[in-house]
């Protein structure tokens, strides 16, 4: 039986990178279709007020990356903040990723800003702080893209950190066995990184984005994530398998 997992897109790409990637909920449906375990996804994007029926189930709701600040008052964002506290409360699980990381850990009492680190751009490896059983397969460090320049910098309350680097001690962290986000993006892959990284020369400044141009030699753990986010999903707590 497939997992059933609701994708609230939190973003429109630029102009002319929606021929090649389409957007988000396309680009996760992409990933997400390469790992083991079946799932099928409905995509809504919040930014246009679209978002599922009232009866529909979900066995979990992925928010994902954005050009916003997590920490934004746009009208969307504050109706997304609603939603996904209501889903929170009635115990559903929430997967978040950059916007979706921040916007979770902020809204669940933690806290996003701007960093002082700046932009994080390219290819960014992470230290493992925590092993959980649905982080299989195991790796030893963690890489991802990422483009970014706020971070979380306080955690919600019983969340625990998954992995964490100097430039972002806060990369991942789950809430339990209901909550579970990344700042890195996992259904990146190295031909956007490159044309995000293109687009934003300018605002980057030239030692930032060649540094992370360089790092796109770098393979990364997109596929790892999914999976780790698939049997996070999948995963029941001992209790509720013994009852």
């Amino acid at each position: 039986m497939s997992l059933r997992i609701c994708i609230l897109e939190t973003d429109v790409l630029r102009p002319e990178l929606v021929g090649q990637y389409q957007g988000y909920g396309k680009m996760f449906e992409q990933l997400f279709a390469r790992q083991p375990i079946a799932a099928e996804f409905s995509v809504y994007n919040v930014m246009n007020g679209d978002y599922p029926a009232d009866d529909m189930q979900f066995d979990a709701y992925l928010v994902t990356g954005s050009k916003a600040d997590s920490f934004g008052t746009d009208p969307w964002i504050e109706t997304l903040k609603t939603y996904l506290l209501q889903r929170y409360e009635r115990g559903d699980k929430l997967l978040g990723v950059c916007f979706g990381h921040q916007l979770l850990a902020l809204l669940l009492g933690g806290k996003s800003e701007r960093s002082t680190q700046g932009w994080g751009v390219g290819a960014h490896r992470y230290t493992l702080e925590h092993q959980a059983p649905w982080m299989c397969p195991a790796v030893e460090e963690l890489t991802l893209l990422i483009s970014h320049q706020d971070q979380v910098t306080r955690l919600p309350e019983n969340a625990t950190v998954v992995a964490s680097s100097e430039f972002c001690p806060i990369a991942a962290f789950h809430i339990n066995d209901q909550v579970l986000c990344f700042q890195g993006h996992p259904e990146f892959v190295h031909d956007y990184s490159r044309a995000l990284l293109d687009a934003r020369q300018d605002r980057l400044g030239e030692q930032v984005y060649q540094s992370g141009i360089a790092s796109l030699a770098e393979e990364h753990h997109g596929a790892t994530v999914a999976e780790w986010m698939m049997r996070f999903v999948a995963h029941k707590p001992e209790a509720d398998r013994a009852s």
